[in-house]
């Protein structure tokens, strides 16, 4: 399967799910404000993680063109935790996907809606990864938090990189982790730095996703 629709709340979500056979867990993906599915850093992140063969991913647009023209909606981080959460029990769902552990990788402000639908799907959701995220549009959620989570942040990105410590001290000690790319700013552009997003995502993913039942 690979181009589809998923139904939730009354619109149909755009989405491309591809799972290599031999698949051990399934990725999910939530991009950032004025992004999309077709988010070039998630892409390369989630071809990434496939071709090691043990990935399956889902990159979804969390809203539909029409609300996206709203630039409040790309910051009502409610809304997106409910397409989030909606988008991971379709998955569940199918029948390829079927006992699968999900992993939710969350950029910007998909990273504050993957820790709070992490909080709400503890059976499905085993591991989150933030790649430069505001996990502070989450507070609510981050001392509830139970899935190993990785914060991964651009050394060079400051204001988002004094966020994320922060969010990293309200979140249980054994939980979290943050991981710094050296000279990387928030969007990662800087040779061999997307390529260190990507290296640290998988290494997490197998310790905390790839091992469960």
């Amino acid at each position: 399967m690979t181009e589809t629709a998923i139904p939730i709340e009354g619109v149909t979500l755009e989405a491309t799910l591809k799972l290599p056979d031999a698949a051990q867990g399934v990725v999910v993906f939530a991009h950032g404000a004025g992004s999309s599915r077709h988010s070039p850093r998630n892409v390369a992140v989630a071809d990434y993680l496939r071709e090691t063969g043990r990935f399956g991913t889902l990159l979804f647009d969390l809203l539909t063109p029409d609300e996206d023209l709203r630039y409040e909606n790309r910051f009502d981080i409610d809304m997106l935790t409910r397409r989030l959460v909606g988008a991971c029990r379709w998955l569940v769902g199918q029948p390829a996907a079927s006992g699968l552990p999900l992993g939710l990788f969350g950029a910007s402000t998909g990273a504050a809606a993957a820790l709070r639908a992490a909080v709400e799907l503890p059976d499905s959701v085993k591991s989150v990864v933030s790649r430069g995220g505001r996990p502070d549009l989450a507070t609510d959620a981050l001392p509830r938090v139970s899935v190993p989570t990785l914060l991964v942040v651009g050394g060079a990105d400051d204001v988002v990189l004094g966020l994320n410590r922060q969010a990293l001290e309200a979140m249980p000690e054994e939980i979290a982790h943050l991981e710094i790319v050296a000279g990387a700013t928030h969007l990662f552009e800087e040779p061999g730095a997307l390529e260190e997003v990507s290296r640290l995502t998988r290494d997490w993913l197998d310790r905390t996703l790839g091992d469960q039942p």
